[in-house]
């Protein structure tokens, strides 16, 4: 990685296999422009040292704007990660590649077409609740959606179109609103590639994916398109059946400081989903470890998008702005209970989810002094809107039996943000920034009680403090309120949809936390970047999932201690080693006899790997991911197992282009689960009020994908 600073911006040069040397036959370049850091001209480069030795079959490098105006690292436990380390990792699905993101733990319950699970920092993140996820610009959580608040469904991600991943951890940034209070994640996509690729993978279980990304001028500017194709069967006794489609097209002119890009992306996909299972069924022999209790559960998804970026710079600064558009639909079939609701016809719920949103920002960032020293003010707006038909009715085997409810809500709200940034001496940076929020929404329900409308706002004060550099160490502290939304219909509901007689409270539209971390960097030896982050979260409300229903609901308020310790280690230039851990104490804060554990939440995550990589020649990488054992209830009586993973590649590629890599993921065929959960359910025979029990979905079994690309 080299680093260029240009037109006020820092640049970061990153090649396809992101070690390599220009001059040497190596891949030219790709840049990738980071948040301009102009208060800071004095100070040493403040770019971890994610990038490292390429490891991919499919990542070619290329252009691309990291959009946002962030400084790239202002916390210990903040960073940006290039794309040639994000595809250096063998990965099951498209959206675990945010593994490499320190701490994030990134999983799967269902079928492959459904969004996947996190976990960070101590939270069971469900779907995306407390996480908020943005790829080029556009959120990824939905809110008030059909399957849980803040669904966060990145299966339309290509990977190899992943310029750079920018993450923050905690409620301390400005731009960061609705679902960061765990952290956010924003991903962007290349402008242009450096090579034109075509990809073809085959693998175990039925395992096939073709993709193919290509750029080329057109007018002032350049054309990217990309388009995938993908079906998998997964070992289930039952075949996941997944079909999916995917393009991207964009068109762009300039760079990330002066320039516009206008992007449209379509994806499609429709499975079978083998849902987590009850021990005992295994137990008694009912179904296998890779059975199903309904083999009618499934999907169906699409999501089309229209999005543009503009960006300009002047005297005073630079201004950014970005718009969307999405159409998005969903249809979800699962039955989590069995025969616990109903004896007879079985418990399976669809759940409908069809909405359009749009929105947008616009910032500018001034640059000047305060006092004679360096000051950078960013002042920005954010807006978004959300039209939504979403209803969750009974079936058998996928056909309809009766409606819970059809509800019709628009969401709207709004955001205006200050972040003032001075480099007051050369050991000395502060940042103090403030946020408000606004949101609004109008529930038209089915069952007239629970229509109403709601308002609610939010103010937060955002600081954060560096101290050094003292023997290559610098010294963070940050402060910072957040916040989630709850589900609209929550807010607005007055009797329970299912049964109209009985009465429900009503959620807070808004739910505030509040966090501190207190961390450091140290970077004295040459090619180790070591960092350690002391956190503390408390939240007043934490969403919890609900077994019965397969959402997430409001609890009791929080509170979270933590310890990060993230590393990484440029060993040479085509040798690299990373290994982070994180350990997290997750407590209910108000007393409630049922206990204080936080249910789900994992205490200790773990994770390491080497990568290696030549410009022509032989690449790899082999990593472990430990995910430790979790309270499954509040008592703590009932607890997971913990789930170590090994995951390996071994590639070549030619000097014509075409390279041949090799996938083995779950080296040692672990028996572990992917994830677990404990609640009450009923099989058949049953007593009427049910039984609980562990209820898991296991890791797959060892799997091999076998990648052929070309690059022209």
């Amino acid at each position: 990685m080299t680093r260029l600073l240009a037109a006020g911006g820092l640049v970061v040069a990153t090649a396809g296999r992101g070690w390599a040397a220009p001059g040497e036959g190596a891949p030219t370049p790709s840049a990738v422009t980071l948040s301009e850091i102009s208060v800071v001209p004095a100070a040493p480069p403040v770019i971890p040292a994610t990038d490292g030795p390429g490891a991919s079959a499919g990542y070619v490098g290329g252009v691309t704007g990291i959009g946002g105006a962030l400084l790239s690292v202002d916390a210990a436990s903040a960073g940006l990660i290039g794309g040639a380390v994000l595809n250096a990792r063998p990965v099951t699905r498209p959206g675990e590649v945010l593994e490499a993101v320190p701490g994030l733990i990134v999983t799967q319950h269902s079928g492959e077409g459904k969004a996947n699970q996190y976990f960070l920092r101590g939270f069971n993140l469900d779907h995306g609740t407390d996480i908020a996820i943005s790829v080029d610009g556009m959120p990824v959580n939905m809110r008030t959606h059909a399957h849980g608040q803040g669904y966060a469904d990145l299966n339309f991600l290509i990977p190899e179109l992943v310029g750079a991943v920018e993450y923050h951890k905690g409620p301390y940034f400005v731009r960061d609103g609705d679902f960061a209070s765990a952290g956010s994640v924003r991903i962007d996509y290349l402008d242009t590639v450096r090579e034109n690729l075509a990809l073809t993978s085959i693998g175990s279980f039925g395992y096939k994916r073709a993709l193919s990304i290509a750029s080329a001028p057109l007018g002032e500017g350049t054309l990217l398109v990309a388009g995938e194709a993908q079906v998998y069967d997964g070992p289930w006794t039952v075949p996941d059946a997944l079909r999916k489609l995917n393009g991207v097209a964009r068109y762009s002119q300039g760079t990330a400081l002066d320039g516009f890009a206008v992007t449209g992306m379509a994806y499609a996909s429709r499975w079978t989903a083998t849902n987590q299972i009850p021990e005992r069924a295994v137990g008694a022999g009912l179904i296998g470890r890779y059975g199903t209790l309904n083999p009618t559960d499934g999907g169906d998804t699409a999501r089309f998008s229209l999005s543009g970026r503009f960006s300009a710079t002047d005297d005073t600064g630079i201004t950014r702005a970005s718009a969307y558009v999405i159409r998005y639909q969903m249809n979800l079939f699962n039955d989590f209970t069995y025969f616990l609701n109903d004896p007879v016809g079985g418990d399976q719920f669809h759940q409908l989810d069809q909405r359009v949103l749009g929105g947008g920002e616009v910032l500018h960032n001034f640059q000047g002094d305060l006092f004679g020293r360096p000051l950078e003010v960013e002042v920005g707006a954010q807006t978004r809107t959300d039209s939504i038909r979403v209803g969750l009715f009974n079936t058998a085997f996928r056909q309809y039996r009766s409606t819970v409810l059809d509800d019709r809500v628009l969401e709207s709200s709004g955001a205006l943000y200050l972040d003032t940034r001075v480099r007051w001496t050369e050991w000395l940076r502060t940042s103090v920034g403030v946020r408000a929020d606004g949101y609004y929404a109008d529930v038209r329900s089915d069952t007239p009680a629970n229509s109403g409308r709601a308002t609610d706002g939010i103010v937060n004060p955002k600081l954060g403090l560096v101290l050094g550099p003292w023997s290559d160490t610098e010294i963070y502290v940050n402060y910072g309120g957040g916040f989630h939304s709850n589900d609209a219909r929550g807010v607005t509901a007055t009797v329970d949809p299912a049964s109209p007689l009985f009465n429900i409270t009503r959620s807070p539209f808004l739910v505030p936390s509040t966090g501190y971390e207190l961390g450091l960097r140290n970077r004295s030896i040459a090619g180790l970047e070591t960092s350690l982050a002391l956190f503390r979260l408390d939240f007043a409300s934490e969403n919890i999932f609900q077994g019965d229903t397969g959402t997430t609901e409001p609890s009791r308020p929080t509170r979270r201690f933590g310890v990060e310790w993230t590393n990484r280690y440029a060993v040479t230039p085509w040798l690299s080693l990373d290994g982070d851990l994180t350990i997290t104490k997750a407590r209910f804060s108000s007393y409630d006899p049922a206990g204080n554990r936080v249910p789900e939440a994992p205490t200790t995550i773990a994770s390491a790997g080497v990568t290696f990589g030549e410009p022509l020649g032989w690449f790899g990488s082999l990593r472990v991911r430990y995910f430790g054992p979790r309270p499954l209830i509040e008592d703590n009586a009932i607890r997971s197992r913990a789930t170590a993973l090994l995951n390996g590649r071994i590639g070549y590629l030619f000097d014509t282009g075409v390279s041949v890599s090799l996938d083995v993921l779950n080296l040692t065929n672990s028996k572990a689960d992917q994830i677990t959960y404990a609640y009450v359910s009923r099989l058949p025979g049953e007593p009427a009020e049910g039984l609980i029990d562990r209820v898991f979905h296991p890791v797959e079994p060892t799997a091999v994908r076998l990648t052929i690309a070309g690059r022209f």
